[in-house]
Order: structure tokens, then sequence, then C-alpha cells
């Protein structure tokens, strides 16, 4: 399919050939579910702890008689039923990441970007560069869009000035093609693309 190529002040400059099975397919909730599952689930730290019976420090003594003393039966103050003693069945440390099938997530991608596409909300510019690195040229250039949370994607060398300027601005991301993901474009309201991350994802979604 033909799409326009634009300036960041949405001039038209051209166009480009987009290949549908890249930027035209039927987004899936349930693939993309799956895709954004995986990813946070593998940002988990799994660092969370607790300490079982064998854990807590104390004494094994019987706190008091077994009987005769008209209340219930109890050994050891580590016990769960008292403050500061252990916890049954709590969190330990370990890993949450898990294997997602390769094809599944390549899916995901390309479903993610042709439902942005498909909302109108991915703009493909001829270069992402700014003349200045001052923050607030990079506010007046992206003025146009509304305050919208925007997702800058180019190849893996940005524009200096344009890293400069945005770095303050905390609406607007940048990734490289490589690190693109499906959990960063569906949480933003605007994806713009280059013309070379567009060509490299082309050629690596195919």
């Amino acid at each position: 399919m033909k799409y326009n190529i634009c300036d960041l002040n949405q001039n038209v400059v051209g166009d480009i050939e987009l290949n549908d099975f890249v930027f035209g397919l039927e987004a899936r909730s349930d693939v993309l579910a799956r895709v954004v599952h995986w990813q946070l689930a593998k940002r988990r730290q799994g660092t969370h702890e607790t300490k079982e019976i064998g854990d807590v420090r104390g004494s094994t003594k019987k706190i008091y008689k077994q009987k005769g003393t008209g209340g219930a039966r109890h050994g050891s103050k580590r016990g769960p039923q008292f403050r500061g003693g252990a916890i049954i069945f709590g969190p330990h440390s370990r890993d949450h990441s898990y294997d997602l099938p390769k094809k599944v997530r390549r899916l995901g991608l390309r479903m993610a970007l042709s439902d942005k596409m498909k909302d109108q909300k991915l703009l493909i510019v001829d270069k992402l560069a700014l003349t200045s690195g001052k923050t607030s040229d990079a506010i007046k250039t992206f003025a146009p869009y509304q305050d919208q949370k925007i997702l800058l994607v180019d190849q893996l060398d940005f524009d200096g000035n344009l890293k400069r300027a945005v770095s303050n601005l905390h609406k607007i991301d940048m990734l490289p093609q490589i690190g693109m993901n499906v959990y960063d474009i569906i949480r933003k309201d605007l994806v713009i693309l280059s013309v070379d991350a567009v060509q490299s994802l082309q050629e690596r979604l195919r």
C-alpha cells in the first residue's frame, strides 16, 4: 500500500510503499495481550521474599504447658499465628520470565503497527532531526501533536540535537527500530517512524 511521507511539521514530502504483511493486518487483542504479558513478566525483579518457620529467630521451646491453661495448644512462638512469626506459602525470589514463540512476538509487533496505522496514529517522516538542541525548539516542533504521548523510532543512531532537545520532555520517548516492542507502541498516542526505520522493520518482520 502507498503511504505518505511527511516532515515533522506534517507537510507531505513524498510517499512510500508499505508491505501489507507488516502494516496491513487486523489486530487481535488476544495476541497483543499475550505479548504484553510476556514483556511485563520479564520486567519483574522477582526479589520478593518472606521467611518460613526455619528462617524466623526464636526458641523452639513450648511457650506454655499443654493443658490446664484454658487456652489453645501452642508449640513454638515462631508459628504463623503469632506476630512476627513465619509466613506460610509466602512468595520467594524467583524468575517470572517465560518463553513465548518468536512467531507470536513478531506477529504481535506487526499487529500493533497495523493497528496504529488503521487508527491514523502512525506517522512516517523523511528524517528525525532538529536544527537545534534546545528543548524550547522541540516544544514548538511537536506543538501540532496537541500534547500527545509520542514514540520516536529511528535507526540505531538518533540525531544529537533531537536527543538533547526531547530528553526533558516526559511525553516523548525514543527507541531504535531494533528495540520496537508491542508494549511501548500501544501505550503511546502517536508513533513517528523515520523512513530508514520503516525499511528496516519491513526487512526484519516480513
